[in-house]
């Protein structure tokens, strides 16, 4: 039994590792890459799946919102293990598709740290802050 249990641990402690190490390359890649209004649009720009074959937007579709959901999951579980939580939250949040994301999305943003970092990402980028909506 105490094999189990030690197996265990090995197994988060390397999950907790390679997401560590995962969000420390994705999440400033992607936040780099973001639009700096994105958070202020007034409409998201639809992808342009609609001249696509039925099964491949369906397909697209499923794998993004399955990656988000990657993201979220271990979003949260870094809140308590190693890694950038709120910002993997973020992303994997703006991945998937449910109503009321684009309200969650602005205010989770507006939170003085989440903003402070997205930032501090981005300089470090090259790139301009982003814009927050004014509530």
């Amino acid at each position: 039994m105490p094999e189990i249990n030690e197996q265990l641990i090995a197994i988060l402690i390397g999950v907790s590792v390679v997401t560590f190490v995962g969000t420390l390359i994705a999440v400033p890649w992607l936040l780099v890459r973001l639009p700096s209004d994105y958070f202020v649009r007034d409409q998201r720009a639809p992808l342009e799946l609609s001249t696509r074959h039925p099964m491949i937007r369906i397909m697209l579709f499923s794998a993004k919102n399955l990656l988000g959901g990657v993201l979220l999951v271990g979003g949260i579980a870094m809140l308590l293990l190693p890694g950038q939580g709120l910002l993997t939250i973020l992303l994997g949040l703006s991945l998937i598709n449910f109503p009321g994301k684009f309200w969650l999305e602005r205010k989770l943003v507006q939170r003085r740290a989440v903003y402070r970092s997205i930032n501090w990402i981005r300089r470090k980028g090259g790139k301009g802050p982003i814009e927050v909506p004014s509530d």
